[in-house]
């Protein structure tokens, strides 16, 4: 059955000629901006997105107050991300975010970005200070959220080699790398890395977030139109885990180019 999910010779062909567990053209712009430590521009086909990853030295209250009776050393530090889409990254104009209010939605996404990256980082490495990690769409085809995740492993690698070359790190904190990507159901058809038109359409669609080790970080499902049964389900996580790996290949040419 799974062997069957990366042919489908009888399935209808995509409207852009991608065949059903083919990813779009995927691309990383690195050094994107002169500021930040890390930035990139990540391209998911026509979904572009500005990745930074920036360094402050302090850290919320939070850990601040469990950093307290720690030594120096010992003293952890905290990643955060934002996300927000710029007014002309839609086909109608989006309004900017106004008098520190955000929309659910962008609020939704960047609790994600940040999860999700926290995943692969011991902050007990990076000592007493935050990571920032801001996340801005300059172009919404689709996929911002797994553009966003994806784009911002690259960007914080960046950052971690400039913190090395201070001599601000412990040891590397990087433990895995990160990557996500969408999967649904569009004409009956499980498919990989949807664009705008086919997720407006889908009958189901899910954003899955996977290190590159194979494991879940999180799996985020609905059925748009009709409930699906497990065996739907078992096929889209196989599908999003062949694209995780594929977007793990390409991260690791990115960061070693």
């Amino acid at each position: 059955m799974l062997a069957r999910l990366f042919f489908l010779d009888d399935a209808m062909p995509r409207h852009d000629g991608r065949s059903a567990d083919q990813l779009r053209s995927i691309k990383f712009t690195r050094h994107f901006t002169m500021h930040a430590p890390g930035s990139v521009l990540v391209e998911f086909g026509n979904t572009k997105v500005i990745c930074s990853a920036m360094i402050e030295e302090s850290v919320p209250p939070h850990i601040k107050s469990a950093n307290f009776n720690k030594k120096p050393e010992d003293k952890a530090g905290w990643l955060s991300a934002e996300y927000a889409m710029l007014p002309s990254s839609t086909n109608t104009r989006k309004q900017r975010d106004k008098g520190g209010k955000v929309d659910g939605r962008s609020v939704e996404i960047q609790r994600l970005v940040g999860r999700a990256l926290r995943a692969i980082i011991d902050l007990n490495q990076i000592g007493e200070r935050t990571i920032w990690l801001d996340c801005d769409v300059l172009q919404a085809d689709g996929g911002t959220r797994t553009a966003s995740i994806t784009g911002c492993y690259v960007a914080l690698w960046d950052a971690c080699l400039k913190l090395k070359e201070l001599g601000k790190l412990k040891y590397w904190p990087l433990i895995d790398s990160i990557a996500a990507v969408s999967v649904g159901i569009v004409g009956g058809t499980p498919v990989l890395d949807l664009n705008y038109e086919e997720d407006v359409n889908a009958e189901t669609d899910m954003n899955v977030v996977m290190t590159g080790k194979g494991e879940f970080v999180e799996v985020q499902g609905t059925a748009e139109k009709r409930s699906f049964p497990r065996a739907q389900l078992d096929l889209l996580l196989a599908l999003a885990a062949k694209g995780c790996a594929d977007l793990a290949t390409i991260q690791k040419l990115a960061v070693d180019g």
